[in-house]
C-alpha cells in the first residue's frame, strides 16, 4: 500500500535506526507534518513476559497526572446508595438489569464499565462481549469496586488500563498532540512507573526489550532503554 505525502514527510523527519531520550522524540513527534485533527499520542512497549502463562500478564491502570485530553462515557453498575453515588459523580449511564440488558444487546457506546464487587455475578456473563474490547471490569483495573463515585471521578480525570497482549506488548494513551511536551513526558513518566510495579515475580532477564511513541497517524519513534531508564529514575 503507498504510503501518503504526509508519512512519507514524518519518515524523513527522523533517523529511524537511533533511539531517543523522551523529550527528544515528543519534539520530534510534535515537529512532524500532521493532519488537522489532534492526533493521540501512544507509548507501545514490548516485555520479556510470556502472556501465555497465568502468572506472567501484566494489567493494570492508572491515573495520568495531567488527563488524556479524551472525554470518557463511563457507564456503572450499581444499585441503591452506591447508584447516587455514581450518578453524583459524574458517571453517563448509571444502572443495574437495563444495562446489563442492553449491553448484552449489543450496546458498547461508552469507554469504561465499573461495576460493584455484588453485582459482577450478573456482569460476568458479558464477558464474551466486553472482553475482547478490553471493557470486562476488573479489581486489578478499579473497575470492580465499592468506591464508585472516587472510581468515576479517576476515570473522568483521566485513568488509562494497560494489559499485554498475546505478543507481550502493551499499548497505553500517553495524551494528546497539543499537550505541552512536559505534559506529555509527565504522563509517560506516570505509565512506565506503573508498568514496572506491575512486573510479575516470576519475570526472568530483561523486563522492557523496547519503547515506541507515535501518534495517531505518524511512525513510530524508538527510545533509548538505558536513556529511559535514567529519565524515569
Amino acid at each position: 500500500m503507498s504510503k501518503s505525502k504526509k508519512y512519507k514527510a514524518q519518515l524523513e523527519a527522523f533517523e529511524h535506526q537511533k533511539h531517543y531520550g523522551t523529550i527528544e522524540a515528543l519534539e520530534l513527534l510534535q515537529s512532524m507534518p500532521h493532519v488537522k485533527f489532534d492526533e493521540t499520542v501512544d507509548v507501545a512497549f514490548k516485555l520479556g513476559v510470556d502472556p501465555r502463562k497465568s502468572d506472567q500478564g501484566v494489567r493494570g491502570a492508572v491515573a495520568l497526572p495531567k488527563g488524556t485530553g479524551k472525554k470518557v462515557t463511563i457507564v456503572v453498575i450499581a444499585t441503591g446508595a452506591q447508584a447516587d453515588e455514581a450518578k453524583e459523580a459524574g458517571a453517563d449511564f448509571v444502572g443495574f438489569e437495563e444495562l446489563i440488558t442492553k449491553i448484552k444487546g449489543g450496546w458498547l457506546e461508552f469507554d469504561s464499565l465499573i461495576a460493584t464487587p455484588d453485582a459482577m455475578k450478573q456482569v460476568r456473563p458479558l464477558g464474551r462481549v466486553l472482553g475482547p474490547r478490553g471493557l470486562m471490569p476488573n479489581p486489578k483495573t478499579g473497575t470492580v469496586t465499592d468506591q464508585v463515585g472516587a472510581a468515576v471521578k479517576e476515570a473522568k480525570a483521566g485513568r488509562v488500563e494497560f494489559r499485554t497482549d498475546k505478543g507481550a506488548c502493551i499499548h497505553v494513551l500517553v495524551g494528546k498532540l497539543s499537550f505541552a511536551k512536559e505534559d506529555l513526558q509527565e504522563n509517560f513518566k506516570t505509565i512506565y512507573s506503573a508498568i514496572m510495579r506491575a512486573k510479575p515475580a516470576t519475570a526472568k532477564g530483561h523486563y522492557i526489550l523496547s519503547c515506541t511513541v507515535s501518534s495517531t497517524m505518524s511512525p513510530g519513534i524508538k527510545l533509548d532503554l538505558s536513556e529511559l531508564e535514567r529519565e524515569m529514575s
